[in-house]
C-alpha cells in the first residue's frame, strides 16, 4: 500500500490526461493531501471539428480542466500553455517544470509513463514523462541547475517518489472503489473530449471506460476498482 503524501503534484501533457490517476487524486485529496496540477499543453488541437478555432478550443479545455480539478478537490492548477502536439524536451520546458516543483515542493509526483511495451504512447505524453523525470532528478535537486530560479527564491527540492501511469510494468495498485464515481464526474467535465465529439457512440454512456478500465485493473489484484502505477524512488 502506498502511504498517502501530504503534498502531491500531477504533471500532464494535456487537459484531461489526469484520467489516468484521477481516482487516486480524489482518494488522497479527500483525506487531506494538497495537490498541484501542472498541464503542459493547451490541448488546442484535440477536436474533430475542422472549423474550431485554436484559441477557442484552448479556452474551452482550460475551463474543463479547472472544472475537473474542482471535482477532484484540487485548487492549485498551473497551465504552461505549449501548443498541443508540439511539446519538446527543451531547457525551457524543464525549467518551467523545475520551477513548479521547487515552488510547490511535493512529496510525490504523478505523471505519464514515457514508454509502454504494449502500445504506442502519444508523443506529448512521452515528452512530458521524460521531461518530468529529468526535472525531478537532477535539475530540481541541485542549486546550480537553473541558477536563475535559485536567485528568484525557488530553492532546490528533492522528490522522493514518482508514480507513472499507463506503464506496462505496474508495481503499485491503488484501491479507488470509493472514488471511481468521483473520477467519472471529473472525466465528464472534459466534454469536448468525451461527450460532445461527433464520432462518439451516443448509445454508449460516455464514461463507461472509466469503470471498465478501473475494474480490469482491479481484477489483477483482487480489488473492485483500481489504478495502476510504476513506482520510482529517489534518494532524499
Amino acid at each position: 500500500m502506498l502511504e498517502r503524501p501530504s503534498r502531491a503534484m500531477v504533471i500532464t501533457a494535456h487537459p484531461d490526461d489526469e484520467v489516468g490517476c484521477a481516482g487516486t487524486v480524489a482518494l488522497w485529496a479527500n483525506k487531506g493531501t494538497e495537490f498541484c496540477f501542472v498541464v503542459c499543453t493547451n490541448g488546442n488541437k484535440g477536436t474533430e471539428d475542422p472549423d474550431m478555432l485554436l484559441d477557442r478550443l484552448a479556452e474551452i479545455r482550460e475551463k474543463e480542466q479547472r472544472d475537473a480539478c474542482e471535482k477532484l478537490g484540487v485548487r492549485d492548477v498551473v497551465f504552461l500553455r505549449y501548443p498541443d502536439g508540439e511539446l519538446e524536451d527543451t531547457r525551457q520546458l524543464r525549467m518551467e517544470i523545475v520551477r513548479e516543483i521547487r515552488r510547490f515542493r511535493p512529496d510525490i509526483i504523478l505523471t505519464h509513463a514515457p514508454t509502454n511495451d504494449n502500445r504506442h504512447i502519444h508523443r506529448d505524453h512521452r515528452v512530458c514523462g521524460i521531461s518530468t523525470l529529468d526535472a525531478i532528478y537532477p535539475y530540481a535537486r541541485d542549486p546550480l541547475h537553473f541558477p536563475e530560479l535559485t536567485e528568484k527564491g525557488f530553492e532546490p527540492h528533492k522528490v522522493g517518489t514518482v508514480l507513472l501511469w499507463s506503464s506496462s510494468d505496474a508495481t503499485e495498485y491503488v484501491d479507488i472503489t470509493e472514488t471511481v464515481k468521483q473520477k467519472r464526474e471529473a472525466m465528464l467535465c472534459h466534454r469536448s473530449q468525451f461527450v460532445d465529439r461527433p464520432s462518439r457512440d451516443t448509445k454508449t454512456e460516455p464514461a463507461w471506460f472509466v469503470y471498465e478500465g478501473a475494474k480490469r485493473i482491479g481484477e489483477q489484484v483482487g480489488l473492485e476498482y483500481a489504478e495502476a502505477f510504476h513506482k520510482m524512488t529517489f534518494r532524499v
